[in-house]
């Protein structure tokens, strides 16, 4: 779904207009985004959990060469839904 799609479901559901529903989505995702810089792992009842995890350095291998190559670590995030969402998953 592109933010959108998503900014007018909010809309409709929440009966704002679209900019203050595109306010409301941003809103949340940058106070993810910066939770989740901070090293701190968000939960969303119902929905999941996103946790900030870091990647260890690891060596690779370039496909077209067969070069190996240093992969550095990195932050990244992980998402592991809930159980209400993987019921609700189930159902559809």
């Amino acid at each position: 779904m592109l933010i959108g799609n998503f900014m007018e479901k909010v809309a409709k559901t929440t009966g704002l207009n679209a900019t203050q529903s595109k306010a409301a989505i941003n809103a949340v995702f940058d106070a993810l985004k910066e939770d989740l810089n901070a090293g701190n792992n968000t939960q969303l009842a119902g929905f999941g959990s996103f946790n900030s995890v870091v990647r260890a350095a690891r060596k690779g291998r370039n496909p077209s060469t067969g070069e190996v190559i240093d992969i550095p670590s990195m932050q990244t995030v992980k998402f592991k839904p809930s159980t209400q969402l993987k019921i609700k998953l189930e159902e559809s």
